[in-house]
């Protein structure tokens, strides 16, 4: 059975799923829908002017909590870790659709020993030129799936009110005394683009 997860949660993924070695972490998110119809200009010329929201799961890999290397981002252009432990699916442009718009895919039994986190986040492409932001996004979620057998084991659904944010730090899997844990964060931040949420682990 699922649990879900409040922000903050910890929720031991070794311990209660034996012999877990693989896991699929999905993320999904809607385009909320604009408020107010805006009558028959806004729909001609609103239109022309709309750009889908396209948000980008990540994955940043640390080695004692710190980033220290660019090959340790795995995202849309870096599909696959070095040591071909995490896998992402590929890169979902507008979040339509029901399920998980994204997917990144973790081999734990075979993470090398030296890295004892991995974080999960999402930000919005351009989003600084395109002038959107999360508070645009709703039913936004991360969940973690048992790859033997697609049963999810928990999930984090994202309610607060994320206005003005332009990315997102989602939750982290870490390894502590050898075991593998997930941590809900569900922190927004205005970081332009992956490489500002990089550094802040440097």
């Amino acid at each position: 059975m699922s649990v879900s997860l409040q922000k903050g949660q910890k929720v031991n993924l070794s311990k209660d799923n034996a012999g877990l070695s693989k896991v699929i972490v999905g993320l999904g998110w809607d385009e909320a829908k604009p408020s107010g119809g805006g009558g028959f200009f806004a729909s001609l010329f609103g239109a022309a002017t709309h750009q889908a929201i396209d948000c980008d799961a990540s994955a940043i890999m640390l080695k004692n909590g710190r980033f220290t290397d660019n090959t340790d981002l795995v995202y849309f252009g870096n599909l696959k870790h070095k040591s071909g432990t995490v896998n992402h699916m590929g890169d979902n442009l507008t979040g339509e659709g029901e399920g998980d718009d994204e997917q990144i895919v973790i081999d734990l039994a075979r993470v090398p020993a030296e890295y004892d986190r991995i974080v999960i986040v999402v930000n919005i492409y351009q989003a600084v030129q395109r002038k959107q932001h999360f508070g645009m996004i709703e039913n936004a979620f991360i969940r973690l799936v048992d790859a033997r057998n697609n049963k999810e084991m928990c999930k984090y659904n994202l309610t607060e009110n994320y206005s003005g944010m332009t990315a997102m730090i989602f939750g982290e899997i870490y390894r502590h005394n050898g075991e593998w844990k997930f941590n809900a964060i569900g922190n927004g931040t205005k970081d332009p683009g992956i490489g500002e949420l990089c550094r802040r682990y440097k």
